[in-house]
């Protein structure tokens, strides 16, 4: 036989040069899978409740061979599981042979029995009702709650004999030693009267849902009143049926009247309800009920319509009589967190502010007396974690590395030995055990995605990596991912703002790119953090491979860099905001890779409101423009949030219509694509149909789009693949491949 070493060489050779090339060649990221197929989901570390003692935590586990979860008990020290405390198979009510499938379980104080809630059913963005279930462990046995109805906020008493819950409006609670239940309230009446959970505005704007609290000692329970009768009703319609349905609900728009807010005691010894006095004003919020260390004192912060004064109140839950202990005033507003913490040893509390310009940590006596500021320095704490006081150590996230980035610090009640317990660059989040031992550690950054980890919380040692999410970082290897790259650029009066760059993986300098820019830039938020993009980065990576550059930058009135950053903005929301957002399309098209024809931008919610302002304001800078759900005139929003920043329509009407998109339509320049789903409870259909009806009447020719019954987040099953597929269509035809000269400009 004859061999050709020649030749056989040469298809070896060809052969490796060909397994090189199929291995260099990357996939592109498609929409499918991103909002279809899940291809790039992360995985984490769900369900977490540390035990009481320190050494465990409980968590969710699925048990794939019964199709139930399981609760499990995990070594904090190893990580590993050490015993199933709770068989999802034993989870039967009496009387049938199916366990419940539970959304949530909480253990009572004693870790004897587990509330278990089931059949969950979304009613806003954070409240729900539920079927709950008590199980003890002991026995094996799983009894239903109530047979009322769904319970809304079932919560076991601290000293584990009761639990409390509302329903329609009224408030209960059942003696676990014979399952009896009282009702505590009767007043309740749909869009009247609730007691004990918090109405729309309250949910929204001050971010909680339930509105009851038990006593440290199980002997009383703390509840909200609201009285929504005078508060103006929203009517939306849900289509589907033959006859749309209308969905009607208490929303108080700027300058309307709000709920009567109250706050009682019940004593559950001798069935007596008592308010507290919390002054002869109504037309006042109460963002904040909670205990102190003392069953008969009760801590209330109380603020003005406007917002820009605060009071804390402590109160005694037998006589309802409250003084004020502490007084604070803001000239713009002052901004409401959980941070207040009573400490153990009854005569101090501690309280974060923005007094100083940057918010700190204070403490004070528990009449009031500053003692002293606790953290300094031209940074913010973002979150108070809690207060070790057996080893005088205060946990706090700050920005003191960077706005872009949270950090874990530790420091002494006095302000000293403060210490940086989280390493890598990025973003943090922190599960902290009761007895401060351990924390679970949630890490992103910028292109990398979530790690969870376990560490000793003295010095924040790593213990172990429980999720570092390997299997979605091999997949993202496999894809043609360009990175999101930080930069800082300055205004003409000098300002510095922060950015980020996604430029195509194919990137060529001496090439003019089109540039699509993605705005929020509301008070206090970012968009520019050194964190994992989630779902929007993935798709900045199909806008990307089709040759466009993505950019993001915080404007004036954004978080994490101090008062006067984030309100100058007061009174007059919109203005500066969207001056800086020009000025950065501008500084970009000054860009010698970028082509300033072709300047786009897109944004949801109070982004999809700067879109709006960019393309009407913008004297042509931006091409075209996404606005999803947005608000086009601050008079229909709600009094809350709009008031803190602007006051109410009545004391300054220019500060609502300078800015409002609606008056400007005529100065529409470029192209517009509007989107909003029918059912947004949040920001109403109603801003879309007014923003619709002034470009109109200006005859300015634009794209809409709008999702039946879809809420403010537009969307649910496949609204996503959908609403991205017409977004990504959108911006080719007239951003990156445009083929024909804007019908607006």
């Amino acid at each position: 036989m004859h061999i050709n070493l020649k030749t056989n060489f040469l298809a070896v050779v060809l052969l490796c040069f060909a397994l090189v090339a199929q291995a260099q060649q990357k996939k592109e990221v498609t929409l499918e899978d991103i909002y279809q197929k899940g291809t790039f989901s992360a995985k984490s570390v769900y369900g977490v409740n540390w035990m009481n003692d320190g050494r465990y935590y409980s968590s969710q586990v699925a048990d794939e061979k019964n199709g139930v979860n399981d609760i499990v008990r995990y070594d904090v020290t190893t990580g590993q599981p050490v015993n199933t405390i709770i068989e999802g198979e034993d989870l039967k009510p009496e009387g049938s042979d199916k366990p419940i499938k539970f959304d949530s379980y909480t253990f009572s104080s004693d870790e004897k029995k587990v509330l278990f809630g089931t059949e969950k059913e979304q009613l806003y963005r954070r409240s729900s009702k539920a079927e709950f279930y008590v199980y003890d462990i002991a026995s094996k046995k799983l009894t239903k709650l109530s047979n009322g109805g769904k319970q809304l906020y079932a919560t076991f008493s601290p000293d584990a004999k009761r639990v409390a819950f509302a329903r329609e409006g009224n408030m209960f609670f059942v003696d676990l030693s014979n399952m009896k239940e009282t009702q505590i309230t009767n007043t309740g009446k749909f869009n009247s009267i609730i007691n004990g959970y918090a109405d729309w505005v309250y949910e929204e704007e001050f971010s909680f849902a339930q509105g009851f609290h038990w006593s440290p000692d199980g002997s009383k329970i703390a509840f909200y009143t609201f009285d929504e009768t005078k508060v103006p009703e929203f009517n939306m319609q849900m289509w589907g049926e033959l006859y749309p349905q209308d969905n009607k609900f208490k929303y108080p728009k700027a300058g309307e009247a709000n709920s009567i807010v109250t706050v009682s005691v019940y004593n559950v010894g001798n069935g007596q309800t008592v308010k507290m006095d919390t002054g002869n004003e109504t037309d006042i919020y109460i963002p904040r009920i909670k205990w102190t260390n003392d069953s008969n004192l009760l801590s209330i912060q109380k603020m003005n319509r406007l917002q820009n004064t605060l009071e804390l109140l402590h109160a005694n839950a037998t006589t309802g009589k409250a003084n004020v202990v502490l007084k604070e005033t803001d000239k713009a507003y002052i901004d409401i967190t959980d941070d207040l913490t009573y400490l153990k040893d009854g005569k101090h509390f501690i309280h974060s502010s923005e007094q100083d310009g940057f918010n700190h940590l204070y403490m004070h006596n528990m009449n009031g007396k500053l003692v002293r500021q606790i953290t300094k320095g031209n940074w913010e704490v973002s979150n108070f974690i809690g207060f070790d006081e057996k080893n005088d150590k205060l946990y706090f996230m700050s920005t003191e590395v960077s706005p872009m980035e949270r950090h874990l610090f530790s420091i002494s009640s006095k302000g000293k030995n403060k210490k940086r317990l989280t390493t890598e660059a990025g973003t943090y989040s922190v599960n902290m055990s009761k007895d401060y031992k351990y924390y679970l550690a949630y890490h992103t950054a910028a292109n990398t995605p979530l790690t969870v980890s376990l560490h000793t919380a003295k010095d924040g040692k790593l213990v172990k990596v429980l999720e570092d999410n390997q299997k979605l970082r091999n997949t993202l290897a496999q894809y043609d991912i360009a990175k999101q790259e930080f930069f800082t650029m300055k205004t003409p009066d000098g300002t510095q703002l922060n950015g980020w760059m996604i430029k195509p993986t194919d990137f060529d300098p001496k090439k003019k790119y089109p540039v699509l820019m993605f705005v929020y830039g509301g008070p206090g938020s970012q968009t520019v953090n050194n964190s994992w993009g989630g779902a929007n980065y993935l798709w900045y990576q199909v806008l990307a491979n089709k040759g466009a550059i993505v950019v993001s930058v915080d404007n004036r009135g954004t978080g994490a860099r101090g008062a006067e950053f984030k309100k100058v903005t007061y009174a007059n929301l919109g203005k500066y905001e969207i001056e800086d957002q020009i000025e950065a399309a501008k500084w970009l098209g000054n860009q010698s890779y970028v082509d300033k024809n072709r300047i786009g931008i897109w944004g949801h919610s109070y982004g999809g409101y700067m879109t709006l302002l960019g393309l009407t304001k913008g004297n042509g800078v931006f091409r075209a423009g996404i606005s999803v759900a947005p608000v086009t005139n601050w008079r229909y929003y709600d009094t809350i949030y709009t008031e803190r920043y602007l006051k109410t329509p009545q004391e300054n009407a220019s500060g609502y219509d300078d800015n409002s998109p609606l008056f400007f339509a005529d100065k529409l320049q470029g192209e517009l694509l509007l989107i909003h789903g029918t059912g947004d409870d949040n920001v109403h259909f109603q801003n879309a149909v007014e923003m619709q009806d002034a470009l109109i009447s200006a005859n300015k020719q634009f794209e809409s789009f709008f999702y039946p019954n879809r809420n403010h987040g537009v969307g649910g099953g496949i609204t996503s693949l959908h609403r991205f597929t017409m977004m990504t269509d959108f911006l080719e035809r007239n951003l990156i491949n445009p083929t024909t000269a804007s019908q607006n400009q």
